[in-house]
């Protein structure tokens, strides 16, 4: 028999701050220690939301920094963006593409507006998350992932509702992305009212971060820059979605494991985010 999972945290973001001089961000989910029992293995979440930029030729976004323990997955949903990293990666992202950037034992990289949107201007709007990895895994190797709006699997939820599967399944359409944890990313496009019952394994979280229109759950109505954090027991959330609602579903296994968060780093211990600063410093993690 299912069992609706229940929500746990709620949260509406009230205030935007810089990262940078290109994104523009509500800070929506952080590693706070009495939530990471139901975010893990998700650290953090920014939303950049719709903005307009005029038009330049000076580069806006974030310089060179350093990152280790953890996964970014930033996914463009208006303007482009452009990413390189120490380990060789890079690319440019447009609409409906997502980038993945496995940190592992220590990466460096920069994040910029494309050349070609900062000439042109227009509206940006992102989402950034970050990942956290096992132990046993935050010192793998680096990788980085561009992934396509085209090879991103999309299901019709009805005639004017859209699922698309970025990461994990979903009725058994697979993602294309590839990580360490086990997790379920959707993002949800619909242009009309709309019930979306969606299912999931017991003893996993679950986050939804609503970016356009309203959510109806547990009879209470959401609006945008709201984010929801349900309890890990239950394996269905049944919800009802306003017309032009935009939404993007975290799912995943939990780590249970001790985590500490510092700037730039996801570790396990104080010990090891001093030696995340150090190996930085001495020139370990690579330079752009």
């Amino acid at each position: 028999m299912k069992e609706l999972k229940k929500i746990k945290f709620t949260h509406t973001a009230s205030q935007k701050h810089w990262v940078g001089d290109g994104f523009h961000v509500y800070g929506l989910l952080r590693p706070l220690e009495e939530m990471n029992k139901f975010i893990s293995p998700f650290v953090m979440l920014d939303y950049a939301s719709p903005k307009e930029f005029s038009t330049t030729n000076q580069r806006r976004g974030v310089g060179e920094h350093p990152h280790r323990g953890m996964e970014t997955v930033t996914f463009a949903y208006q303007g482009e963006v452009e990413h390189r990293d120490s380990s060789g990666g890079g690319g440019v992202i447009k609409p409906g593409d997502i980038q993945w950037m496995t940190a592992g034992k220590g990466v460096v990289h920069d994040e910029f507006h494309s050349v070609a949107f900062s000439k042109k201007g227009g509206i940006f709007e992102m989402v950034q998350l970050w990942i956290n990895l096992p132990k046993k895994n935050k010192m793998a190797e680096p990788k980085y992932q561009e992934i396509k709006n085209k090879n991103i699997p999309t299901i019709a939820l009805g005639s004017g509702t859209k699922l698309r599967v970025i990461a994990g399944d979903f009725n058994g359409y697979k993602g294309p992305s590839n990580s360490f944890t086990t997790i379920n990313l959707y993002d949800i496009i619909s242009k009309i009212n709309n019930n979306i019952s969606i299912n999931f394994k017991n003893d996993t979280n679950t986050v939804i971060l609503i970016m356009a229109g309203e959510l109806k759950i547990e009879n209470k109505i959401f609006k945008d820059k709201s984010i929801l954090i349900f309890e890990r027991e239950g394996t269905e959330i049944n919800f009802k979605v306003s017309e032009k609602f935009k939404g993007l579903i975290l799912n995943g296994e939990p780590i249970d494991e001790p985590i500490v968060s510092h700037g730039p780093f996801v570790m396990n211990t104080k010990e090891e985010i001093d030696e995340a600063f150090s190996d930085y410093q001495n020139g370990k993690m690579g330079r752009l």
